[in-house]
């Protein structure tokens, strides 16, 4: 879309929010009036954080919100999902998610704001929570996308879908979320897109990735099973240890020896686990795997390459059985459709300027969002919302190895520039994907 016909477009939108004073970039400025209470918004839930399938609380704040706005709402969809639709004549229907999760982390960020909040997890145990995703970050951009797009309805056609996932985090949300009816009872998009903050940009810069943005994320356990006895006597035994420290070696070569190095894969063995005395060898270890890749071949092969490799390495040493390999599909690679991606590129580089839109590389973590764009089979982009502070940014010289990531204790957006840049990237790309007025 040309600058112009961007300017036109968003005019009204400026009008609506009456703004007073002009933000540094000019696509921020219809925030100003919202602001401060999207920052209210975001305080909370940052203060009051729930883990996967636990938010509740969360989901009736977004809820009343999205209510007040005029959307028609339903909760409990996956279990604590919400889904709100806003019709406002023929045209696309736009798909736009927000996840609500924490994470059982104990938040060090020292902010007045900080989360206090511990919980029992699942397992009964008492562990800390914080939001050091940054889905509250994600749900206030939502909140303040939908201010902006109930007021400008004189400006699109169609119909929007806005979603609260649950459980991101691990808990496969998205997934339950299209299993109770995500697509059949409510409007089905044609097109879907998110947002994720990222501590690897700085606040107010956006990044979109073309192709594969995020990996398939699975994980293995193997059982890796000796013959223990008297660690004077090695000859008696067959030593897991010794089995696993083999195992753990070759695990490398598929990678290195057996991948197509132009299409990355991982394996990292993340726990190792065996004995109980400095003289005793075990009847058995445990390790634990986690497993990235992009393609479904390259996943398969990896898969198939881990248990080939234990079994062998256990025969190699005579071990009394086979080794037990449990390996279990985790996260979907999530896929941004590359003609969507250029478009939103074109779009937020409209908006914003060309100096705030990156193209990034793609990384190895993982997200589910992808699975609802690939169950309704439609198109869909999640992009990165840069959150790490300008000074900060500016001191470590672009190296996000001095700075905090995300899922540490110690990640903090800095609210302001990310909060408004989220809700005005989620406001322009609906605007452009959703139909005009004739």
């Amino acid at each position: 879309m040309k600058r112009t016909v961007f300017a036109i477009l968003m005019m009204p939108l400026a009008s609506l929010l009456s703004a007073q004073t002009a933000a540094p970039n000019p696509a921020l400025g219809p925030l100003d009036a919202l602001y401060p209470d999207l920052e209210k918004f975001y305080v909370d839930l940052h203060q009051n954080p729930e883990l996967s399938y636990h938010e509740e609380k969360t989901a009736a704040k977004l809820a009343d919100r999205l209510r007040a706005l005029g959307y028609d709402v339903a909760t409990g969809v996956g279990k604590t999902g919400v889904v709100a639709v806003m019709k406002n004549g023929a045209g696309p229907t736009v798909l736009i998610r927000a996840d609500m999760d924490a994470l059982p982390v104990e938040e060090k960020t020292g902010l007045a704001y900080a989360s206090q909040v511990t919980t029992k997890n699942d397992a009964g145990e008492t562990v800390h929570v914080m939001h050091a995703c940054g889905h509250d970050t994600h749900v206030t951009s939502l909140v303040g996308a939908a201010v902006l797009l109930s007021r400008a309805k004189a400006r699109w056609r169609g119909t929007l879908v806005l979603i609260g996932q649950p459980a991101e985090e691990g808990g496969a949300g998205a997934q339950a979320m299209v299993k109770d009816g995500l697509l059949t009872r409510f409007p089905k998009p044609d097109v879907a897109i998110a947002l994720h903050d990222s501590a690897s940009l700085p606040a107010g810069q956006i990044g979109v990735v073309s192709g594969f943005a995020l990996a398939n994320s699975d994980s293995a356990d193997i059982t890796i099973y000796g013959r223990g006895g008297h660690g004077s006597a090695p000859q008696s035994t067959v030593d897991p240890i010794v089995i696993a420290a083999r195992t753990i070696l070759a695990l490398q070569t598929i990678v290195s020896r057996e991948n197509d190095p132009q299409d990355p894969a991982v394996v990292t063995v993340g726990s190792i686990h065996g004995g109980t005395k400095h003289n005793i060898i075990p009847d058995e270890v445990k390790l634990q795997l986690t497993i990235r890749s992009y393609s479904d071949k390259t996943r398969r092969h990896l898969h198939e390459a881990i248990a080939r490799i234990a079994k062998a390495e256990a025969a190699a040493a005579g071990a009394p059985k086979e080794p037990l390999v449990k390996l279990e599909d985790g996260y979907n690679a999530t896929y941004n459709d590359p003609a969507l991606a250029r478009r939103l590129i074109a779009t937020f580089s409209a908006a914003f300027g060309k100096d705030r839109v990156v193209e990034p590389r793609p990384i190895m973590g993982a997200e589910d969002f992808g699975d609802i764009g690939k169950a309704a089979g439609v198109p869909s982009v999640i992009f990165w919302l840069g959150g790490v502070e300008q000074a900060k940014w500016d001191a470590a010289q672009g190296d996000v190895t001095k700075l905090p990531s995300l899922h540490s204790s110690l990640w903090a957006p800095d609210k302001e520039p990310t909060l408004k840049t989220g809700a005005a990237a989620l406001t322009v790309a609906a605007l452009d994907l959703l139909g005009k007025p004739k």
